[in-house]
């Protein structure tokens, strides 16, 4: 049976964005005849607000969206996240980090996705845990792993390089779990058999499989979607104060009719749909 969740965080009201990437979702499960679920990702530190959660569900429920099962929270989850941690301490895999970003940006010789890579200068070395991130030694884990795989719906298979990522960080100072390794717990966790998100988050797919692989976890298929963005292309935001789906809920504006018109491709004035080419937005 297909499985698909939507896991919003609460650190803001969701937006089109939001809208779009839960209509996916939930639009497969049901054509499968499958599981819509609903996940609150709601470890984030203070920026999580638990207010913002029942609007949330009321706007699933104005967009005609509804979900199977009760919401499950991360908050919820933590002592998983603690073993799954300790599992790869045992194994050697990961190592404490107490560098800033302003020390790896100054240290770096390579750039990444998502900056700078970390050039690996708490490997290896006595740290004191206490307080400090945790980070994957990526050499160590792809000695283990081999090659990898995985498949998604729009893009096809995909050989992972989890590599270019560098010594990720999968337990972060403030937090008790990195997105990547949250994300891929969860998941498993809900028996999510098809794994819905944006074309932005493609590349972090090569990092989750290789935690998959490394925790025995099951490996699902992905699909990732385009993007909503802003007339200059940018990715809606809720930093940047797109209209919040509560504030159209409010206003008396047609829920369902929205939906259906962002399945249609038709979207507000001064939005934009971003589709994926090979998988990246």
């Amino acid at each position: 049976m297909v499985r698909t969740r939507f896991a919003p965080s609460p650190n803001g009201p969701l937006h089109l964005g939001h809208a779009y990437s839960a209509i996916v979702a939930h639009d497969l499960a049901r054509t499968n005849r499958g599981e819509f679920l609903v996940r609150i990702e709601d470890i984030d530190g203070e920026r999580s607000r638990s207010a913002l959660v029942e609007d949330f569900l009321a706007d699933l429920a104005w967009l005609g969206l509804r979900h199977d099962g009760p919401v499950v929270c991360q908050s919820g989850r933590l002592p998983a996240y603690a073993q799954a941690a300790e599992r790869l301490r045992t194994m050697g895999l990961l190592y404490p980090c107490r560098c800033t970003r302003a020390e790896i940006a100054a240290a770096a010789t390579a750039s990444g996705r998502d900056g700078p890579l970390y050039p690996g200068t708490c490997r290896g070395r006595d740290i004191d845990p206490a307080g400090a991130a945790w980070r994957l030694d990526m050499g160590k884990a792809l000695a283990l792993t081999g090659p990898l795989t995985w498949t998604d719906e729009l893009a096809g298979r995909q050989c992972a390089d989890p590599a270019r990522f560098g010594d990720v960080i999968l337990i972060r100072k403030d937090a008790p779990a990195s997105y990547h390794l949250a994300a891929t717990l969860d998941d498993a966790a809900d028996g999510i058999t098809l794994v819905t998100r944006g074309a932005d988050l493609f590349a972090a797919t090569h990092v989750h499989r290789l935690l998959q692989a490394l925790l025995d976890l099951p490996v699902p298929v992905w699909h990732h979607h385009g993007l909503l963005v802003e007339a200059g292309g940018r990715k809606l935001a809720k930093r940047r104060g797109a209209p919040a789906l509560a504030d159209r809920r409010r206003a008396g504006q047609d829920g369902q009719a929205l939906a259906d018109a962002l399945r249609a491709h038709h979207f507000p004035a001064g939005i934009l749909f971003a589709p994926t080419l090979n998988g990246e937005p």
